[in-house]
């Protein structure tokens, strides 16, 4: 919504001609006038200073607040750019004027900051920055801040305890597949034992239906050793080796993120910087400007009127650097911030597929287990039936039959 200009009124056009280029004077329909730069449509209750390039300070005991992407950061140190980036409040990016309907309370001395002519919201008046994911407990929303360690003197960034959670389940992955590789190794050296066990010539001569029941105990370890043969091909095949698949795309995705994060970590820190050195500068210029326009009021110097357009001229622009630093910063501070929350969300996305992709593997591995065992238990119940069958009656009717040597036939003997 567009400022209505108030009717002009008694002085108001004098009022006008007093105002810095750019600026003009409005009318709330509360009857409070107002200030509009037409320039960059920033609004302020306080009249700008007539002297141009000579903006008011801001007040005592308050920092300095700069708009950042729909956020206000004070002056914080480089490192704790990202807890001052979410942990300060919110406010519309959208510049209306202070009588306008959408704005629900109107500006004041303790509600905003004056620099540079530009009127920035003060933070304890702002709304709470609401979470991306209310519902979700996800990365996006609770990794800005920089967290302390347990010593309580080092920070780490929580973009890097993001990286340091993603590169330890890289490394948890690899275990995993180690773990499988160890297990093979052992289905491996089992099937080897027991198809060496299964061709013994031990007791190989037993007979009747107990022989039979041993043969079938000797060829069941024979094709068990088979089973667990082929259990430990396809441990390899369908889950070690995707496990290890899937690290390496894991961390060739898990390089990008890092890279580029940290690249607009730096740039972010380079603009803070440019804009801190802006800010002093701007401050070293009005206090000489200031100074030079008393002493030639007082006429304690003979300061000409040109040194006070030159000085005036070197605050005017140091204004502008100010301005511009700051508006190259808010550029960094947003592409950090969006990036920041598409990384994050990557990253969420990342994780999420490694723990389901690991949990199928998983389950393919039990599966296999499953119908190892259920062949082996099909093999042993075969073996069972068949000891269950074991009569020694028959094998000893069997065996006699076989190594006989005559029937026992009583002879009585005569003298």
């Amino acid at each position: 919504q567009k400022p209505r200009k108030a009717t002009p009124q008694t002085g108001e056009d004098t009022l006008n001609g007093h105002l810095p280029p750019g600026w003009q004077s409005y009318m709330s329909p509360q009857g409070r006038r107002y200030y509009v730069n037409t320039f960059t449509n920033e609004t302020t209750w306080e009249q700008p200073s007539s002297v141009p390039g000579t903006p008011k300070s801001p007040p005592a005991n308050s920092p300095s607040v700069l708009t950042v992407n729909g956020y206000h950061i004070s002056g914080t140190p480089v490192h704790q750019l990202e807890s001052a980036h979410m942990n300060l409040r919110k406010h519309s990016g959208d510049h209306q004027s202070p009588g306008s309907p959408a704005a629900p309370r109107r500006q004041s001395k303790e509600s905003s900051l004056t620099i540079n002519c530009v009127t920035f919201p003060h933070p304890d008046v702002m709304p709470e920055q609401q979470l991306l994911k209310p519902s979700e407990w996800s990365y996006c929303d609770y990794f800005w801040a920089d967290k302390k360690d347990s010593q309580g003197n080092n920070t780490v960034s929580g973009f890097e305890i993001l990286l340091q959670k993603q590169l330890k389940g890289k490394q948890m992955q690899k275990e995993m597949a180690e773990f499988i590789r160890e297990r093979i190794k052992i289905e491996e050296e089992y099937a080897k034992n027991l198809s060496k066990l299964s061709q013994n010539s031990l007791a190989a001569q037993e007979e009747g239906t107990l022989g039979e029941a041993w043969a079938q105990l000797k060829k069941s370890l024979a094709d068990e050793a088979e089973v667990h043969l082929k259990f430990s091909s396809k441990l390899q095949s369908e889950v070690e080796k995707p496990l290890l698949n899937f690290r390496e795309n894991f961390k060739k995705d898990m390089k990008k993120c890092d890279h580029h994060i940290a690249d607009l970590r730096k740039h972010l820190a380079s603009r803070y910087a440019a804009v801190e050195k802006a800010r002093k500068a701007l401050t070293e210029r009005q206090k000489d400007l200031e100074m030079k326009t008393q002493q030639l009021e007082v006429k304690l110097s003979n300061k000409t009127e040109e040194e006070i357009k030159k000085a005036r001229r070197k605050s005017t622009q140091a204004g502008d650097d100010l301005m511009r630093c700051v508006d190259l910063y808010n550029q960094a501070q947003s592409k950090w911030f969006e990036e920041m929350v598409t990384t994050t969300l990557e990253l969420e996305r990342l994780e999420v597929e490694r723990v389901e992709m690991i949990r199928q593997h998983l389950c393919q591995y039990t599966q296999l287990r499953h119908e190892t065992d259920m062949f082996n238990q099909s093999t042993v119940e075969l073996v069972d039936q068949l000891l269950r069958k074991v009569d020694p009656a028959k094998d000893r009717e069997l065996w006699v039959k076989e190594h006989k040597t005559g029937d026992i036939r009583p002879v009585d003997m005569e003298i």
